[in-house]
């Protein structure tokens, strides 16, 4: 089992940044691939981006890419999302996720957090 723990997140004005993290307790956290998501009020979860294992891959929604930046530290334990160029739209739940295998931008994954809101006013 994994737990994951969100943390980070508010209300920001449209523009500005704000950081994610997940911390990871119970199974080896550098055993598995995490990924982020997000759902807004009526719309259906989506995916944001993902990092595998060792952190050499990544990959983003087009809606977020350049904007956005997915990293983890496994000696922490912890995975990061970093937001910037924050707007109206991204304004959702975001949910930190584990799994061990790939497909890693599919919402099938083993393991969610509660989430964390994000708020960015227009």
């Amino acid at each position: 089992q994994v737990q994951l723990v969100e943390s980070g997140g508010g209300l920001v004005q449209a523009g500005g940044s704000l950081r994610l993290s997940c911390a990871a307790f119970g199974r080896t956290f550098s055993s598995f691939a995490m990924g982020w998501f997000r759902q807004a009020p009526g719309k259906e979860r989506e995916f944001v981006a993902a990092i595998n294992w060792n952190g050499l891959s990544t990959f983003y929604a087009d809606s977020v890419k350049g904007r956005f930046t997915i990293s983890r530290d496994n000696a922490k334990n912890t995975g990061y999302l970093q937001m910037n160029s924050l707007k109206p739209a991204d304004t959702a739940v975001y949910y930190c996720a584990a799994k061990a295998r790939a497909p890693l931008i599919t919402n099938d994954y083993d393991y969610w957090g509660q989430g964390t809101q994000v708020t960015v006013p227009s």
